[in-house]
């Protein structure tokens, strides 16, 4: 990266408001929601730890071993939602693949020579190969991701969320009462695209 501090801060930003949002939604009327944005605030403000400069903010080791407990502990509550066909799958199957990325980059900082992740960080990771065996990974999260991000984008244009809003579980425009905004369907959709695309960027630079 040309700008890593730049671009960490960036990521900060971007990841602590989405986590900010998320848990605004946890105060739905929806249960199955609640959960939902509980878990995607997790995922929100631990990006946005991952992601502060090593140059301002320096963890020790021990931190991405407990980052690994933390997202895998997720991962395994959000496999569990998908085995007892809670909620939507398909939702729940891209919270699984995000915890697990997760997991994933808090391994591979883990494993990154010692000094090396106290000195530069997520935005530095670039500057150093990872683990063994770990590019396959890294190169299918991304096609994923980059895949999720395209997709959530053409969602967000004028006219293609009305026919969806009412799966998301909220009522589309036009019907019913006005919702709050922890209720609407677009901002939670803008909410994971964001978190998406600083996903993207923090795998590009493994």
């Amino acid at each position: 990266m040309h700008a890593p501090l730049l671009v960490s801060w960036l990521l900060v930003a971007v990841c602590s408001a989405s986590g900010a949002y998320c848990v605004l939604r946890t105060r739905s009327r929806v249960p199955q929601r609640r959960t939902t944005a509980r878990g995607e605030a997790l995922m929100g403000f631990g990006m946005a730890a991952m992601a502060l400069p090593a140059a301002v903010v320096a963890p020790p080791a021990w931190v991405w071993t407990l980052y690994v407990g933390l997202f895998a502990a997720a991962a395994l509550v959000a496999g569990g939602a998908i085995a007892l066909r809670r909620g939507r799958p398909g939702h729940h199957l891209h919270h699984l693949l995000g915890m697990l990325a997760m997991v994933y980059m808090a391994w591979v900082m883990a494993a990154a020579p010692a000094g090396h992740a106290s000195m530069t960080g997520m935005a530095g990771m670039g500057a150093a190969a990872g683990p063994p065996g770990s590019a396959p990974v890294t190169g299918l999260l991304l096609l994923y991701f980059a895949g999720y991000v395209l997709w959530a984008g053409a969602r967000l244009m004028p006219g293609t969320l009305t026919a969806g809003a009412g799966t998301a579980g909220g009522p589309g425009p036009g019907r019913g009462p006005a919702v709050g905004w922890g209720e609407r369907p677009e901002l939670a959709l803008a909410c994971r695209l964001s978190m998406g695309t600083a996903m993207l960027a923090m795998l590009l630079t493994l």
